[in-house]
């Protein structure tokens, strides 16, 4: 198939410098996402394997000590000695920054480690890394710590197999967190699946026994539709075709929806950036479609004037190029920039969809008349625009009358508050400093824009009035230069209604002005929930966890413990509180808390069997006054029903108890405790209700629904003040998730969103009915 792969085909650039001094050139971050870009380029390699036509499985493993292991069939890096590095070709894989295959054409005529530093990257910024090759009738090992290769390259045994075994232990010198996120490791192995059918992906972690398998026949046509929550407009459409070296794949099809979703690919690597091939691809689209229209609408059809945006109305497309020298901007390869890629994928694109709608007229006519809609829905905007325009040249000022503006013109000093209501609204407006704060109130709950046009939500007072109070625009008109608040700030209540009332507005921010959102320009205010007053002492805490520790440090004046300090009671106190929470979210889990307790904080009983276990839990519930009505013990789990005071309860321990992420943290907490040893003669819990009673006699303790409810000069001190407010600023970290979530909750699919519901019901910490 290609030339021979072997020693002679690594092509050495440049040693491996700087990688451990400047990591975040070469993964990004040091954080989550840097730690998941180790795997991610270890993965990469194999798939290259795959896409040589050498390699049809990966399998990949979190394991309980804290390495991953990353195993695939393909040929196995080379092993020979390397023709002027004069050591082992693997060898020098592993530790020269810019060296490996994907420079020898021969090797690899695409791949996604273009630039040969990510395995030595890897190596490098891992505390330990260990290398299998099979290749050539035997077994390889290498060992290497830091980079720097601890042991030799040596054959341990033989074998008919091939193939490459990655295991690395990520530095916790250089990563801020070494604790692996299997959810996000998910997402990005079940792409790379639909993006290459032939292969299959096995996921396995160690750490809660969770296996997922992946291998999609359908490719990205499956892809598609199973991106898509909505009811379908025109069926899928995906094809496939190789354009001077450049393989060229896309899927698309339409719903019901007024967003766009598109995902787009260089290599297997994912560009959330975007770049040349996209914008191939969407002018390809636009010109095919408006071609059609031309060539087959009616008269009056012909006259809406068809922009890009109004194409894309409802669309959800996966775009794949394969192209053998890409242009990235940068390690993390976020956005193509080869040039020559665009106008090979917008002809591929308008020529093969200019054929499948002649060939295809049913599906070609919901597709125009889906593109139709939205113009006409934008020219209603562009409509209801000019309106709003011409009614504010009557006016005496083009500002909302309800805004309260600010004194500043300086957008980058200037802020502005979105405040739930008219009551909260006049408290802010007494309470603000007017030289660069302003407070819009607003009415009620504002449209939910997931569920409707532009030109319906332009028609919306609330939006309206924060359109034309920001400045800057909306749709085509849109410009982030005009924006007049360099702080939007989101204020409601801490009830459930406030949180409609955010999710909301940032629904609106999302889906309207993101521009805002990626500038870091969108906040949420976050006002205390608490107020403890006390004689003439009055505090308030943002939250349940600060009131729990603000009593135990107050508790504890007075209380006297033989041989502790308060120091160390504060601390201790703290891990009890945190324990106790812990206690209350397993209650909602699992019936007899007291029984879960005591399993939590005699945890070796785990090393007996079932049958010993029941035993023990069987004494333990009748020496506390407990009545078994029934119970079943067997190899996997025990059932005992057990008459409390609340009725007929159902106890079942098994092992997806023993693995819930609560009952391990409940463990990992009690231990805490326990290493303290601080040889109390009560119960830990009860002390430390003991010690809050101590703090709360003769304290008053108010809990703040609404914004309402604080003084002017309260709302300012807490809430305000830039000296003491807390805000939460608005990121969006990826941009296809968080449109799937808003999709989710704000969406008018009903069905997905009550099967959320039901999967996460017992989650709820904070519930008013």
């Amino acid at each position: 198939m290609n030339k021979i792969y072997g020693e002679n085909s690594i092509k050495v650039l440049k040693g491996l410098e700087a990688v451990r001094a400047r990591p975040g050139m070469y993964i990004g971050d040091v954080n989550i996402n840097g730690l998941h870009h180790l795997i991610y380029e270890v993965v990469d390699n194999s798939i290259d394997e795959s896409m040589a036509g050498y390699c049809d499985k990966i399998d990949i493993e979190i394991t309980n000590y804290g390495s991953v292991i990353i195993k695939d069939n393909g040929r196995g890096i080379p092993v020979g000695i390397h023709p002027t590095e004069k050591i082992p070709a693997a060898t020098v894989v592993l530790t020269v920054l810019h060296a490996g295959g994907k420079f020898d054409k021969d090797s690899y005529k695409v791949s996604g480690g273009l630039h040969g530093v990510g395995i030595s990257v890897v190596n490098a910024l891992s505390k330990k890394l260990i290398v299998t090759i099979k290749r050539e009738g035997n077994v390889y090992r290498q060992e290497f710590a830091k980079g720097i290769p601890t042991s030799e390259l040596e054959i341990i045994k033989t074998t008919n197999q091939t193939g490459t075994i990655v295991e690395f232990w990520p530095d916790e010198e250089i990563f801020e967190v070494t604790e692996f996120d299997s959810e996000i490791l998910i997402k990005r192995f079940k792409e790379l699946a639909y993006l290459n059918s032939k292969i299959t992906i096995n996921f396995k972690d160690q750490r809660d026994g969770k296996k997922e398998n992946f291998h999609f026949e359908g490719g990205l046509n499956q892809f598609v539709n199973d991106l898509n929550s909505k009811e379908i407009v025109a069926n899928s459409i995906n094809f496939s075709d190789k354009v001077e070296d450049i393989e060229i794949d896309f899927a698309l099809l339409y719903n019901s929806s007024y967003s766009e979703n598109l995902l787009s690919f260089v290599n297997n690597i994912k560009t959330p950036g975007g770049g040349t091939h996209e914008a191939g691809f969407r002018a390809g689209l636009t010109r095919a479609i408006t071609n059609y229209i031309s060539a087959n609408a009616n008269t009056r059809e012909k006259d809406i004037k068809i922009t890009g945006d109004d194409v894309r109305e409802g669309l959800i497309a996966v775009v794949s190029v394969k192209v053998p020298e890409p242009q990235f901007e940068g390690q993390t390869k976020g956005k193509l920039g080869s040039s020559y890629v665009k106008p090979l994928v917008q002809k591929m694109a308008f020529e093969t969809l200019c054929k499948y709608f002649e060939e295809n007229p049913n599906e070609a006519k919901a597709i125009i008349n889906k593109a139709l809609m939205a113009a006409r829905g934008r020219e209603a905007a562009k409509r209801a625009r000019d309106l709003t325009r011409k009614k504010d040249s009557f006016s005496v000022g083009t500002l909302p009358g309800k805004l309260a503006d600010c004194q500043s013109k300086d957008p980058e000093i200037s802020e502005i508050y979105l405040v739930e209501g008219d009551s909260a609204g006049g408290s802010a407006k007494q309470g603000r400093d007017r030289v660069f704060q302003a407070i819009l109130p607003l009415r009620g709950k504002i449209l939910n824009v997931e569920k409707a046009r532009i030109d319906k939500i332009l028609n919306s007072d609330e939006i309206k009035n924060m359109i034309t109070a920001f400045g800057c625009g909306i749709g085509d008109e849109f410009d982030i230069e005009r924006l007049r608040y360099h702080k939007i700030i989101i204020m409601t209540d801490a009830d459930v209604d406030g949180s409609h009332i955010q999710t909301l507005l940032l629904t609106f921010f999302f889906r309207f002005l993101k521009p805002m959102v990626e500038a870091g320009y969108v906040y949420l205010a976050q006002p205390p929930l608490f107020r403890y007053k006390k004689g003439k002492k009055e505090i308030y805490l943002k939250d349940e966890k600060a009131l729990n520790e603000f009593l135990i440090e107050t508790g504890i004046d007075g209380v006297n413990f033989e041989g502790i300090g308060n120091k160390d009671l504060i601390e201790f106190l703290k891990i009890v509180s945190h324990y106790r929470m812990i206690l209350n979210e397993l209650k909602k889990r699992f019936n007899v808390i007291d029984v879960i307790r005591y399993i939590i904080e005699n945890s070796d009983i785990l090393a007996k069997n079932y049958s010993e276990i029941y035993e023990i839990i069987k004494n333990f519930l009748e020496k506390n006054g407990h009545n078994i009505l029934n119970s079943y013990v067997n190899d996997d789990n025990i059932r005992i029903y057990v008459q409390t005071e609340q009725g007929l309860e159902e106890l079942v321990i098994n092992d997806n108890f023993f693995s819930n992420p609560l009952y391990e943290e409940a463990v990992f907490v009690f231990n805490k405790l326990k290493e303290r040893d601080l040889n109390f003669d009560k119960d830990y819990i009860e002390i430390l209700s003991e010690i809050e009673k101590n703090a709360k006699k003769g304290a008053y303790i108010q809990r703040y629904k609404g914004l309402g409810e604080m003084n002017p000069d309260q709302l300012w001190e807490t809430t305000m003040n830039p000296e003491n407010r807390r805000l939460l600023q608005i990121k969006i970290e990826d941009v296809i998730s968080a449109s799937e979530t808003f999709n989710l909750f704000m969406g008018d699919e009903v069905e997905p969103r009550r099967n959320y519901i039901q999967d996460h019901a017992k989650d709820v910490k904070n519930l008013d009915i």
